[in-house]
């Protein structure tokens, strides 16, 4: 019995790995500090990666994208995000803004929207947390109502990425306020469109060069055929796009790990203390052990889940288990990704604590890898309904 290629990845996702290291290295990661301490979108990272087509690789051929699937569009973030989890944001926000499209939306939507993320011309971010909903989303106040041939928008969203570079945005909006959850409608809101503004930047902690802002709607006016499905079906189609996108924020967790743990690695090899390399002492040792042991089990799980995911979508079949798969993967490799971080800190020392080196903007970004696209408190709740049910 031949064991070839018994659990494994392509060679075209060796080559994508590859290809994505390369533009990383050489194009992302020299900006990657001055992106941070200025808070400024990763222009650089933006142009060589949609020159290079990676962007927004999930996009199906039929839309000019690349058609890739959901593990080659993992390796390209997690490969990213392992120099600059700022940059990864822009292949890992267009994937979550364009999902509900892909997922649900009408031909002649797709048309519209999806050619022009393919090709780089535009981005597209995702519209469905506020203020007062954010773990409880079906308990957002943003309303549409339809007018003759437009749909009119009023309301406020909280904490979108990418907002404001972004051309299009998906919003999901209560068209029937009866209903809760199955009073829910998504749509594609453009930002030329009236009566759509964005706020000013949140100044946070870390991912300082993706910008987060309010989305402001003051009847704000779009086209009826600008809805995403049916009326009512919104939340369904915003719940179904994490699980394709929740494994995106492992990989991106991956990432920014690996990315620490080879900064560690290199660093403890150099250091001398007590007269030879830091890295000859056996209590070191052991923590980049453990760094990589978490690191591997984390990938191997984000991989799989985008895996299943892939194929049940492919296939036009529901897998149950795909809720809890995917939102495993995404609070395991979160929470190896804050470990990690913090431990690569600790094995830099003094220097660690220091912008001189790039562990300390690793850990600023990795937490925020354990909050969004559903904390992992929210992950360990799907995670045990789906047990339990």
């Amino acid at each position: 019995m031949s064991t070839s290629g018994l659990y494994q990845l392509t060679e075209e996702h060796d080559a994508i790995r590859a290809a994505v290291r390369d533009i990383a290295e050489r194009e992302i990661a020299p900006y990657a500090a001055e992106v941070d301490a200025e808070s400024r979108f990763p222009v650089e990272a933006h142009k060589a990666l949609t020159a290079a087509g990676f962007h927004a690789t999930h996009v199906p051929e039929g839309y000019g994208g690349e058609g890739a699937d959901a593990i080659a569009t993992c390796i390209v973030i997690e490969e990213v995000a392992r120099v600059d989890v700022a940059a990864s944001l822009i292949p890992a926000v267009n994937k979550l803004g364009s999902m509900p499209v892909i997922l649900s939306a009408s031909e002649d939507l797709k048309q519209k929207v999806l050619p022009s993320i393919a090709e780089g011309r535009a981005m597209i971010s995702y519209g469905l947390s506020e203020r007062e909903a954010g773990s409880d989303a079906a308990a957002m106040k943003t309303r549409a109502r339809l007018e003759g041939d437009t749909w009119v928008l009023n309301g406020t969203k909280a904490w979108i990425t990418n907002s404001g570079v972004s051309e299009w945005y998906t919003v999901m909006a209560v068209t029937d306020p009866e209903k809760r959850a199955n009073g829910i409608s998504a749509f594609v809101v453009h930002r030329d469109d009236p009566g759509f503004a964005v706020g000013p930047k949140e100044r946070k902690m870390g991912i300082k060069g993706s910008p987060t802002c309010e989305l402001y709607f003051t009847d704000c006016t779009i086209p009826a055929d600008r809805i995403i499905g049916e009326p009512g079906t919104g939340f369904k189609t915003a719940l179904r796009t994490l699980d394709f996108t929740r494994p995106t924020i492992g990989a991106q967790a991956v990432g920014v790990a690996q990315g620490a743990l080879d900064a560690a690695v290199e660093y403890t090899r150099e250091r001398k203390q007590f007269g030879k390399a830091v890295s000859d002492f056996q209590g070191v040792q052991f923590m980049l052990a453990d760094m990589a042991m978490q690191i591997e089990a984390a990938r191997h799980l984000v991989y799989v889940a985008a895996a299943r995911g892939e194929v049940g979508r492919s296939g036009g079949k529901v897998d149950p288990d795909l809720g809890r798969l995917c939102a495993a993967a995404k609070a395991f490799a979160s929470d190896v990704a804050m470990k990690v971080t913090t431990d690569a800190v600790q094995l830099f020392g003094g220097a660690g604590y220091t912008q001189d080196f790039p562990v300390e903007r690793m850990m600023r970004d990795a937490k925020i890898t354990q909050i969004y696209e559903g904390t992992n408190q929210v992950q360990r709740m799907v995670i045990a309904r789906s047990l339990l049910r």
